[in-house]
Order: C-alpha cells, then sequence, then structure tokens
C-alpha cells in the first residue's frame, strides 16, 4: 500500500499503481482540497484499477485526514465523558460516531479507515485519548459499539496496534518504543480488547505495533513471527488481514533497509506492507524487491466496501443527520 504526493496523481504514480504488487492506496491530509476534488482524485485512481483498496486514518480527533466538508469526529476518548460515564448513552453514541465516520468516506469510494484504535489510554505520547479508555472492558464495550456503527455503512474494521500500544511513552513515528513488561501483563491488559473482539469476529483486519516486547520477542510486533503467526493465527485463530504499520516509520528502522522491513513483515505474517511519505523508498521496493511466490496468506482486497450496505447506508438521511449531531454535541463538550 503506497501513498500519493499530492491532491493528483503524477505519471509516476500511475504507473507504479499498475505493478502488481501494489494493491491498495492510502491517503493523507495533503491529499484533500475538498470533497469534489477527493472523489476526483479516487475516481482517477480507479481509473487505472478499480480492485484498489483505498484507505486513510480517519479516527476522530487529531487523527482525522479530511476536515473541511466533512463532520468533526470526536476523539474516542471524549465519548464516555461526554456521556458523563453513562455506558448505554456512550455505547450509543459510539455506534453513531462509527456510522458517520464510515458513511462519509464510503460517499467518497473509500474503503477502509484504518480503525477502530484499540490501545489503552495509558502512558503513549501518541496514543492519548485517540483510545475509548484507559479500562480494557470499556474499550471492549465501545469499540465493539463503533465497528457496529461502521459495519452498517458497509465498512471493515481493522483494529491498531496489536497487542497494544498504550503502555510505552515513545513515539513509534520518530522513535524506537520498547515496552519492557512482562507477557503475562500484556496479555492481562493490552492484549485483552484485541482478544476479545477477534473472539466475537468483530475484527475484519489488525495491524501491529512498531514496539518491541524484550521479555517476549526481541522484533517489534509487526516483523515478530512470535505475535503475528503463534499468537494471532494459531492461538486467537484469527482468519483477517494483517497491515504492517508503515514501513518508514522510525520503529522500524531495527531491521534495516526497506527491502528487509519488507522482507522482515512478509516473512513474520503481514498480508500487506504500507510504505508512506517515501516516493523513493516506493519505487526502490517496485524494482528491487520480489514478493514470495505464495502471496498474502488473506487478500487484502477481502476488505474493499460491501457495496449493498453502503448503497442502503447513504439512503439514511435522517440517521446521518443524527449522527452529526451527536459528532458536534461532543466536540462541543
Amino acid at each position: 500500500m503506497m501513498d500519493l504526493l499530492s491532491t493528483q496523481m503524477n505519471e509516476l504514480e500511475s504507473r507504479q499503481l499498475m505493478h502488481p504488487m501494489v494493491g491498495g492506496v492510502i491517503l493523507f491530509s495533503r491529499n484533500y482540497q475538498d470533497r469534489q476534488q477527493l472523489c476526483e482524485l479516487v475516481a482517477s485512481m480507479r481509473a487505472v484499477r478499480p480492485e484498489l483498496l483505498i484507505a486513510v486514518d480517519h479516527e476522530g480527533g487529531r487523527v482525522q485526514r479530511f476536515i473541511d466538508g466533512f463532520s468533526k469526529i470526536p476523539a474516542m476518548g471524549d465519548i464516555l465523558p461526554a456521556a458523563k460515564q453513562d455506558m448505554t448513552l456512550a455505547k450509543a453514541w459510539a455506534t453513531e460516531l462509527g456510522f458517520l465516520m464510515a458513511v462519509e468516506l464510503l460517499s467518497c469510494d473509500i474503503d477502509l479507515s484504518f480503525a477502530p484504535v484499540l490501545d489503552l489510554n495509558g502512558i503513549s505520547q501518541v496514543i492519548g485519548k485517540r483510545a475509548f479508555s484507559d479500562k480494557p472492558d470499556e474499550v471492549i464495550v465501545l469499540a465493539d459499539a463503533f465497528i457496529q456503527g461502521m459495519a452498517d455503512a458497509g465498512m471493515a474494521a481493522v483494529g491498531k496496534h496489536f497487542p497494544g500500544h498504550g503502555s510505552v511513552a515513545a513515539d513509534s513515528h520518530i522513535a524506537k518504543p520498547v515496552d519492557e513488561r512482562s507477557e503475562d501483563e500484556i496479555r492481562a491488559l493490552d492484549m485483552k480488547p484485541f482478544k476479545q473482539l477477534m473472539a466475537k469476529q468483530r475484527l475484519q483486519g489488525l495491524m501491529p505495533a512498531h514496539v518491541i516486547y524484550p521479555k517476549v520477542d526481541n522484533n517489534p510486533a509487526g516483523f515478530s513471527a512470535y505475535w503475528l503467526k503463534q499468537v494471532l493465527r494459531e492461538e486467537l485463530k484469527f482468519d483477517g488481514v494483517i497491515f504492517s504499520d508503515d514501513l518508514g516509520m522510525k520503529g522500524a528502522g531495527v531491521v534495516g533497509g526497506y527491502p528487509e522491513r519488507a522482507k522482515a513483515a512478509i516473512e513474520a505474517g503481514c498480508d500487506m506492507i504500507l510504505l508512506c511519505n517515501d516516493s523513493e523508498g516506493v519505487n526502490q521496493l517496485l524494482t528491487s524487491f520480489t514478493w514470495p511466490e505464495q502471496g498474502p496468506q488473506v487478500p487484502a482486497r477481502k476488505l474493499l466496501a460491501n457495496s449493498t450496505q453502503v448503497a442502503k447506508a447513504l439512503e439514511d438521511e435522517s440517521r446521518y443527520l443524527e449522527a452529526r449531531r451527536i459528532a458536534e454535541q461532543i466536540c462541543m463538550g
């Protein structure tokens, strides 16, 4: 999964999209001018490769790539406080926010938001209120509700960052986070939301953390066959798509250059690798790296939007307007 430099696709990017190793595009704020431009950009990519998986990080709060022309989605950590700890009300709101987030993206023919965050709100500098709560049981309830809203709109859910990023302070975008806790502690706390939601078959995709848990494995989780193959696939029976986190992030640098990172992520069990914010790096992978012959265990295009559900959701204007009202109410405090 590659990215684009600007609000229009250039000639090099158009050629790259035709490469058989490319299966998707992730969009950022730099790719957005207004809603019409976004729809035209997506249409131009579909004209090159109709089956591309087009994604974005559009969680709400401080991680929302498209602002003007889209509803402002509150941070997930603001839902329960705004509901004054009334979990029944918070669940109802979370469902409508999941629907709102998804339906606005789907209306532009974007398949996927990498959401929800299933981390705990602990000491992490980069997670914080992106998490629903600091308590695993509250994360499970609210994330489950948010996923239901996404599903109502026709969008698959990709939980992140397995097995949990909230209990380590460093930001893996710019540093190499290390979580020194025991495996028992990680399993009892951070991993609990992932495990419970997988058991309920609520997650169609997962993104591991660029975090090293040295008491478990010396590799970051996204490069760890223990975490991805043994724990996720064998123990937890996860049958969805495993995405690498961005191979351009600082936390991924521990395994070498881009070809080494790609090889390590694939061998560990990732089905789709992301490389963002480095067009030369994308070109390097496409010209010098060969994907293993067996291909991914789970094809990422299985997460393409459910067109029947999308069509139905886009017709439900009353639900959309109510969801917007809820979002505005929470954002206003």
